[in-house]
């Protein structure tokens, strides 16, 4: 089944979105031309980033499931591109719930659709801003129990959070709430792997009114205190679940994490 009781909110074409943003980088037709103005000035390696970033969340949900999960809290869920989480997860574990969130109504329209869980599974999506986790987790305990572990993901979305907004205690915040036994997956942007090409990026995704927040390692690696990161542990997108996919992964500005409460 599928639940959803959002509101149908309006969207901004003005104005441009990261999740649209990141559709065009992937190849999507789900943007607008104020998203693909700031895709078109975002270096080659931007379109190599979303791939790297898309392909680990592929294989650590998989992982994830195949160790048992089966409650996923998807945070920053972007516009959807198959395979989702859902039937990543739900390839291996049908029952699995996942919900949603993301703050583009663009995303909600395309949930509706696309979003549609497995008949043994569950599948919810909800309209809330990641600077809200009190709104996410309250719409989250509908659909997931809190009694027993859950997945949290936080892919390519902390970096949107600048440190002004308090982006460190805005995830532990979430993860706060988890059970042990839990996971928090994470993937970051870096400033301190190719740092010429982070200025560029963010420069240009700030003449688009998108303030991005790149951090260095020390700084990613704090959103994981107090959790065991799981082998090979904080490593660029592109390593993390590489070992048995490529002897040498290809180059990647991105960190990516796995790690059990």
């Amino acid at each position: 089944m599928t639940t959803n009781s959002q509101p149908s909110l309006p969207i901004d074409t003005s104005r441009a979105h990261p999740a649209r943003v990141y559709d065009w980088l992937l190849g999507g037709k789900d943007n607008y031309p104020v998203d693909e103005a700031v895709g078109e000035q975002l270096p080659p390696q931007a379109r190599d980033a979303a791939r790297q970033n898309r392909q680990f969340m592929h294989r650590a949900a998989a992982w994830l499931a195949s160790q048992g999960m089966d409650q996923f809290l998807d945070v920053g869920t972007g516009i959807p591109t198959e395979p989702n989480l859902h039937q990543i997860v739900q390839n291996i574990v049908p029952s699995a719930k996942v919900v949603y969130t993301d703050n583009d109504p663009i995303v909600l329209r395309h949930a509706e659709a696309l979003l549609v869980s497995r008949p043994e599974g569950v599948t919810d999506y909800i309209a809330a801003d990641v600077r809200e986790p009190q709104d996410i987790v309250r719409h989250a305990r509908h659909v997931l129990d809190f009694d027993r572990p859950i997945a949290l993901s936080l892919i390519a979305l902390m970096h949107f959070i600048t440190d002004e907004q308090d982006a460190h205690g805005i995830a532990r915040a979430l993860v706060d709430t988890l059970p042990p036994g839990s996971f928090l997956v994470l993937s970051h942007a870096a400033s301190d792997l190719f740092p010429e090409l982070a200025e560029q990026v963010t420069a240009e995704y700030a003449k688009g009114g998108i303030q991005l927040a790149f951090r260095t390692r020390p700084e990613v690696e704090r959103f994981f205190d107090d959790l065991d990161l799981v082998p090979p542990g904080l490593v660029t997108a592109t390593e993390w679940g590489a070992a048995d996919r490529m002897p040498t992964p290809e180059d990647s500005g991105i960190y990516a994490g796995v790690a059990r409460l």
